[in-house]
């Protein structure tokens, strides 16, 4: 369906793909929308929600200036989607089996800063991901952002411990079936802890930026680099590498399931064909209604005409993959998921494990306290998501999961 309903109020308008928006998210987009150099309008897709500075579910154009806290602290998260060489019968009947053997195969969860008990980092890293750290690593290809801002990467973050690892929180990875019980495999991550640390340190140089020059903001974390001075270029750098270490991180983790399930299943599993793989945290440049801007995708995949698209539901929901009908108005922008209607600790005072246990039926799945806070009950309606972005992209598959474990 088209725009739901328009802003006014800020500089320039605000175009909302849904009819469900908190109070606090329309504050939020209409703050950005006064901010000098945002372009054109701000377009708000149908999972939009509360975010830090911007909604999570935005697409921002800017002229002369980014945002980094538009694009967030996950640089580069995204999602990964391969078809598999498998149909339902040869997955066996213990989903048990293959969802604990992915468990052992990518680190995943909390982290305990690297120590014995870190299951969300590699304690020995594999050898595939040790070459390619040794042509991409931060060293080799920021050397010189890291000789301008040498406090950026001085705290402990476990770069190429994290490489090839989930994640926690909504990261997931998921055995799908298509309507013909053909297998897919899905998964969600980022740039992990490098791409938190990237993203972090810009925020704060910009809001000591917008302090030093006491300028007044509607949200200090609305603070902005200008696109003509050093900090912009070390930060568009910065992510993107970080998009890049986003993708290579989404790759080996798909490698290693694949090791894992043919271990597994005792059987060669083969790709049948070119996975899909779109960010959507992220910043490009890219022309729209006759300009060339900045694109600041938080929450948000670019859907230009034929272009492939993932949208997942929560976990006990369809997911979708798209290809995009190119809409001016979302900036070739749309939905990244079923978007939260409930923040996590709301949900785990709303929810009890038996409603988890209720709404994950049929999935094999962790259905402890531990995971309570996704539960699909936190997650908007992803039919009703999907209806709302129908001139934006039409669905060429649906997936509904199998198997799914979470970060």
């Amino acid at each position: 369906m088209p725009v739901c309903e328009i802003l006014t109020g800020g500089r320039v308008p605000v175009k909302i793909y849904t009819d469900e928006i908190e109070a606090l998210a329309r504050a939020q987009l209409l703050n950005v929308a006064q901010m000098p150099f945002v372009f054109h309008h701000v377009a708000a897709m149908p999972d939009v929600h509360v975010g830090m500075g911007a909604t999570i579910g935005s697409v921002i154009a800017t002229q002369g200036a980014v945002m980094p806290a538009a694009v967030g602290v996950d640089i580069g998260c995204g999602i990964c989607v391969q078809k598999l060489s498998l149909k339902k019968t040869d997955l066996g009947s213990d989903m048990v089996l293959l969802r604990q053997a992915i468990e052992k195969a990518v680190p995943h969860g909390r982290t305990n800063n690297g120590g014995p008990g870190d299951r969300g980092a590699w304690h020995e890293v594999p050898a595939e991901i040790e070459h390619y750290w040794r042509n991409h690593s931060v060293a080799r290809e920021l050397s010189h952002v890291v000789q301008r801002h040498p406090q950026l990467f001085s705290k402990r973050v476990n770069t190429l411990h994290h490489l090839g690892t989930l994640g926690t929180g909504n990261h997931f990875i998921e055995l799908c079936l298509d309507p013909q019980e053909g297998v897919w495999l899905m998964l969600h991550s980022g740039s992990r802890g490098v791409g938190n640390r990237i993203g972090t340190y810009f925020i704060d140089l910009a809001k000591k930026e917008v302090k030093r020059r006491k300028m007044s903001l509607p949200d200090l974390d609305l603070a902005w680099l200008e696109e003509d001075s050093v900090f912009f270029k070390d930060y568009l750098a910065c992510v993107q590498w970080a998009l890049r270490y986003a993708r290579a991180n989404r790759k080996f983790m798909v490698t290693a399931v694949l090791k894992a399930l043919s271990r597994v299943l005792e059987r060669p599993i083969q790709i049948d064909q070119k996975p899909i793989d779109c960010h959507h945290n992220y910043l490009a440049q890219e022309t729209h209604f006759g300009k060339q801007v900045w694109i600041t995708r938080k929450g948000a995949v670019r859907a230009g005409v034929g272009e492939l698209g993932i949208i997942p539901g929560s976990m006990g929901a369809c997911s979708y993959i798209v290809s995009g009908l190119g809409q001016a108005d979302s900036f070739y922008s749309c939905a990244h998921g079923a978007g939260r209607r409930m923040s996590r600790s709301e949900a785990q005072r709303h929810f009890n494990t038996t409603d988890l246990i209720h709404q994950t039926a049929g999935i094999e799945c962790r259905k402890d306290a531990d995971v309570l806070d996704e539960i699909p009950g936190a997650y908007k309606d992803i039919d009703q998501v999907m209806a709302h972005q129908s001139d934006l992209v039409e669905t060429v598959q649906i997936l509904r999961q199998v198997v799914c474990i979470k970060g």
